[in-house]
């Protein structure tokens, strides 16, 4: 969940513009004897401002004006046509699907305002985090107390339909386009879950969605358990705030629970980090494509824990992004013990960048890397000790993952 968001000088030149600017070379170039009087019957349709572009020497695109105007002398539409500039958004959508990466999205128009929308805190919906695991739309985590966490959908639920709707091929931001609604209205997701024989279908009325953030629990035997739901702004300081209690009770036992935690503000996890590593330690690395960009998280060495510390993070596939920032930099400067399931594996970073006033493309610029080197996107995280419910501790209400917990911190 986690992205940067830079604000940038929108491109005054359009990616359509781009390729055409390629284009039309390509066709004095390669294409004189097939394709110059095909770009001649687009070119009109395009800005023809210059634009310097980076494209491999030798690119054909003659291939593309001569599927343009195929599709516009021959294609026959039996429903409602689309217009040359909707086609051009369609292009870049492809060309930026061609990248393989599911985080780097084109936004034409409309869905460019709905995202814009939803990042900058406009919540109507269901109030879960979904993503994509193995080319298939999966709920990350459904959020305590929303209409989706109370309709019962779960962490790892693949989702099929959304109101009749086939998801495959579809992208994130689809998705949540059509899950997201008016409070009051009425969404049906067609979900597969692992252990079910059939798919299992959820009706769920939309709703304001509040992001809880942090409970606390001092349990009989003196142990303390912190469940975070979500690194928002102001998840450092109510974290601080539980990390006071839990030293003022005089113990030294902690749980940390980031279960269906799907994340948030990088800056809040490397926070929380510090304050059981000393001055500068790595919490996170982030690779980017050009050397001279990447970056060093630092614990920023509040380490107010001795080694008497008695420390386990409970995590699942619900867990995301920054939780597994967290969870990867104190498991590998041995703070703390890992339990439950592998964690998602969303440790990537996307830019949001204004392609024209209307529309935008959200690109993946960075990945982030644990302390020692490991990728995050790569598989995610794996516990040091694994516990995997059944459908029968589900049921019946058991919690094997923190009965795990417990015994580690009363050994």
């Amino acid at each position: 969940m986690f992205m940067r968001y830079f604000k940038k000088f929108a491109i005054p030149v359009a990616l359509s513009i781009l390729i055409i600017a390629v284009s039309f070379g390509a066709g004095v170039l390669v294409g004189k004897r097939y394709y110059s009087s095909e770009i001649e019957k687009v070119i009109t349709i395009f800005n023809k401002e210059s634009a310097t572009v980076a494209v491999t020497s030798g690119t054909d695109f003659g291939p593309f004006w001569k599927t343009w105007n195929t599709l516009s002398e021959k294609y026959v539409s039996f429903k409602s046509t689309t217009t040359d500039q909707e086609r051009v958004w369609g292009a870049i959508s492809g060309l930026a699907e061609s990248f393989g990466d599911p985080y780097t999205v084109f936004f034409p128009p409309v869905e460019s305002k709905n995202f814009e929308a939803s990042i900058n805190g406009e919540f109507q919906g269901v109030g879960m985090e979904i993503g994509i695991r193995d080319r298939v739309i999966t709920v990350i985590s459904p959020l305590k107390g929303t209409p989706a966490f109370n309709a019962g959908i779960k962490a790892g639920d693949k989702i099929l339909k959304i109101d009749g709707a086939p998801t495959m091929e579809m992208t994130v931001e689809k998705a949540v386009s059509l899950i997201r609604g008016t409070k009051g209205t009425t969404v049906a997701i067609t979900i597969f879950r692992e252990g079910e024989k059939e798919p299992l279908e959820f009706k769920i009325v939309r709703d304001i969605i509040n992001i809880p953030t942090i409970d606390t629990e001092k349990r009989p035997d003196g142990i303390f358990v912190i469940k975070l739901y979500s690194f928002s702004a102001n998840s450092p300081q109510l974290f601080r705030n539980a990390l006071e209690v839990f030293v003022n009770s005089q113990g030294d036992k902690l749980i940390l629970d980031l279960r269906n935690n799907p994340g948030g503000y990088l800056e809040a996890a490397v926070d929380m980090a510090s304050w059981f590593l000393p001055s500068g330690k790595i919490v996170v690395k982030e690779e980017s494509k050009n050397e001279s960009n990447k970056q060093i998280f630092r614990s920023k060495g509040y380490n107010i824990f001795s080694d008497k510390l008695k420390f386990v993070i409970l995590v699942n596939g619900g867990s995301a992004s920054a939780s597994e920032i967290l969870a990867g930099a104190l498991s590998e400067h041995g703070v703390a013990k890992l339990v439950g399931e592998k964690t998602f594996g969303k440790g990537s970073v996307q830019e949001l960048v204004k392609i024209t006033p209307e529309t935008s493309l959200k690109v993946t610029i960075a990945r982030w890397l644990t302390p020692n080197g490991v990728s995050i996107s790569e598989g995610g995280l794996k516990p040091d000790i694994e516990v995997v419910p059944t459908k029968d501790d589900i049921t019946k209400g058991k919690d094997k993952q923190m009965e795990k917990a417990i015994e580690i911190l009363n050994k």
